[in-house]
């Protein structure tokens, strides 16, 4: 994992790059791969995984540095 990247878009998902396992609290996997976007606005309907819910409920983003 050492060319791992998350960002946090504006008023969006958190987007991580990189050979990445995303694990449940069980430790077990639910999806590997190189690109995923996680939820942050906690209306997806696929969590934890953003399906761009964001975009309609008007989620803003509250970061002190913001990175679109």
């Amino acid at each position: 994992m050492a060319n791992v990247k998350i960002q946090a878009s504006k008023n969006g998902p958190l987007l991580v790059q990189g050979d990445v396992d995303i694990v449940d609290s069980s430790g077990q996997v639910m999806q590997s791969g190189a690109r995923f976007a996680l939820c942050r606005c906690g209306k997806s309907a696929n969590k934890p995984f953003c399906d761009g819910m964001h975009a309609k409920s008007g989620f803003e983003s509250v970061c002190s540095r913001q990175v679109s």
